[in-house]
C-alpha cells in the first residue's frame, strides 16, 4: 500500500472549488514538514504548498489567497482547499511528507501517487 494517498481530484468550472485530501497509511504528519505540489503536463512539478510541523505555511504565488492548506493530526490528512480555481491550475496534484521529523524538505521524502485536477468548462 502506498505510504501517501491523495483524493478528491476531478473536473470544475472556472471559479469553482475542490479540497484535496492525503492521507498517510503507515505513518503520521504530525511531526512532518508536508507539502502540495503539482505537475502540468510539459512543466516540472512545483510547489503549491506546504506546512511545517509548528504550522507555518507557504503558498506559491499564483495561489495565494485563493487556497489553504492544513492539516488534522485527529484524522492523519493534510488537506488543500483550492477556491477560485482556474483553468491554469490543471495539473497533478502530489502531495509530500518530510522523511525526517522537524526537519525541511530532503530529496529522499514520501509521495503520493497523484490526483487529477482539471479546471475546464
Amino acid at each position: 500500500q502506498a505510504p501517501l494517498v491523495e483524493s478528491g481530484g476531478g473536473l470544475v468550472q472556472p471559479g469553482g472549488s475542490l479540497r484535496l485530501s492525503c492521507t498517510a497509511s503507515r505513518s503520521v504528519f504530525s511531526n512532518y514538514k508536508s507539502g502540495w505540489y503539482r505537475q502540468a503536463p510539459g512543466n516540472q512539478r512545483e510547489m503549491v504548498a506546504s506546512i511545517t510541523t509548528f504550522g507555518s505555511t507557504e503558498y506559491a504565488d499564483s495561489v495565494k489567497a485563493r487556497f489553504t492548506i492544513s492539516r488534522d493530526n485527529a484524522k492523519n490528512t493534510i488537506d488543500l482547499q483550492m477556491n477560485s480555481l482556474k483553468p491554469e491550475d490543471t495539473a497533478v496534484y502530489y502531495c509530500r511528507r518530510g522523511r525526517l521529523p522537524y526537519r525541511d524538505f530532503t530529496g529522499d521524502d514520501y509521495w503520493g501517487q497523484g490526483t487529477q485536477v482539471t479546471v475546464s468548462s
